[in-house]
């Protein structure tokens, strides 16, 4: 067995399949109580919550899932993973979790491109939340560092390089998301998934369907979100700049920004007791609103 594939610690359980399309989609809930959906973004998985979903499952039911193309999900050549079926797939799982919930409304927590399909599945999908927080989301234009940029124009010739030089690539281009240095555990959990095949053509594929028409088609609608809405931002997003945290904040109504110092785009690794602080606050402001009415 490679190192890559070696079974990894103290990671969330995706014990279920959800079949979207055509296509498998792994998920899993931990926790009892009132619905919180995790979304992850890009180029992660899931797993980018194992240090906090735990927590808030001490007094929540929490529900997280692999995008198409990410994690443990499907990964097929020729696939659509973009931004425009992501919101669909959120859209159906809500819908096939509800069940479950007795017409409770989910918070949702979303990151990067998390936050991306959250606000695109809200304003596209009509989907109704308690509350929203986003860390470090893709929301305002322009985004999209200068590697993707490259790689979507030339994203056959990325695909096909010698699994060595992808690593180094992955392995560099993953530590730029984070202020910290990443450990070895962590950099294996967020690696894993796109090394080998299918999973090499797949992170290129990924990156080469990155489009911004996807935010602006909703961007201009930020202002009819009417929940609660907290966005977390690194001051060291390397990524995403602190500048497009501010203007998301000034489309929404009544949002709460909050600048996070020595963190970067991968809050979850930089500071995760952060994300934690605010996630239960919100949650105990919003339960105070609900027993008010």
């Amino acid at each position: 067995m490679s190192e890559t594939n070696l079974p990894l610690k103290d990671v969330l359980p995706l014990d279920q399949v959800f079949e979207f399309e055509g296509q498998s989609v792994r998920h899993g809930a931990i926790g009892e109580g009132a619905p919180l959906v995790m979304v992850h973004g890009t180029p992660f998985s899931s797993q980018v919550w194992r240090r906090i979903a735990p927590v808030a499952a001490r007094s929540r039911r929490v529900h997280y899932f692999d995008l198409l193309g990410y994690g443990a999900s499907d990964k097929r050549a020729g696939q659509d993973v973009s931004l425009g079926v992501q919101n669909r797939l959120l859209a159906a799982l809500l819908a096939h979790w509800s069940r479950d919930w007795h017409g409770a409304m989910p918070d949702v927590l979303a990151h990067d491109f998390g936050g991306a399909t959250s606000l695109r599945a809200a304003l596209l999908n009509g989907c109704v939340y308690r509350s929203l927080m986003l860390v470090d989301p893709v929301a305002v234009a322009p985004w999209g560092s200068p590697f993707v940029r490259h790689v979507r124009q030339h994203e056959a010739a990325f695909a096909g390089v010698p699994p060595y030089m992808h690593q180094a690539m992955l392995d560099a281009y993953l530590q730029g998301a984070a202020h910290r240095r990443l450990t070895e555990e962590a950099l294996r959990v967020y690696t894993q998934p796109w090394t080998g095949e299918p999973g090499q053509g797949a992170f290129y594929r990924q990156i080469a369907q990155m489009d911004q028409r996807y935010t602006d088609e909703v961007q201009s609608r930020y202002g009819e979100l009417s929940c609660p809405v907290s966005i977390l931002w690194g001051e060291e997003d390397a990524w995403i700049p602190l500048e497009r945290g501010v203007e998301l904040a000034s489309l929404i109504p009544d949002a709460r920004f909050t600048r996070v110092p020595g963190s970067g785009h991968l809050m979850q690794e930089d500071a995760p007791e952060v994300i934690v602080g605010e996630l239960l606050g919100l949650l105990q402001m919003c339960d105070a609103n609900d027993q008010k009415r």
